[in-house]
């Protein structure tokens, strides 16, 4: 099993920085990839960004220029630095993980962190 531990949400004002760290616990395989989603109320859950363990990143146009993904594989942690911060970034974010194991794939979720963007 795998745990995924979110840390580092809270209430910004616009224009504002924070940074969120997921720490991954458990059965951890090297071949990897550890996300952001975010869902805000009424609408669906969408990517934010993604690294694999070969360190490519993906991010969502919207917030592509303002946040950073990154991840220390020796911690099993990846952050998102938020930077330029819009009231619509305002969701719970979620941190994710796909692993290739021997039995095939496999996702976990974390238990999400809000983010909150208002003045």
């Amino acid at each position: 099993q795998v745990q995924l531990v979110e840390s580092g949400g809270g209430l910004v004002q616009p224009g504002g920085s924070l940074r969120l760290s997921c720490a991954a616990s458990g059965s951890i395989f090297s071949l990897n990839t550890m996300g952001w989603y975010r869902q805000a109320p009424g609408k669906e859950r969408e990517l934010v960004a993604a690294i694999s363990s070969g360190t490519n990143t993906n991010y969502a146009d919207s917030v592509k220029g303002r946040f950073t993904i990154s991840r220390d594989s020796t911690k099993n942690t990846v952050y998102l630095q938020m930077n330029s911060l819009k009231p619509e970034d305002t969701a719970v974010y979620y941190c994710n993980l796909i692993q290739t194991t021997p039995r095939g794939r496999s996702g976990y979720w974390g238990q999400g962190t809000q983010v909150t963007v208002s003045s």
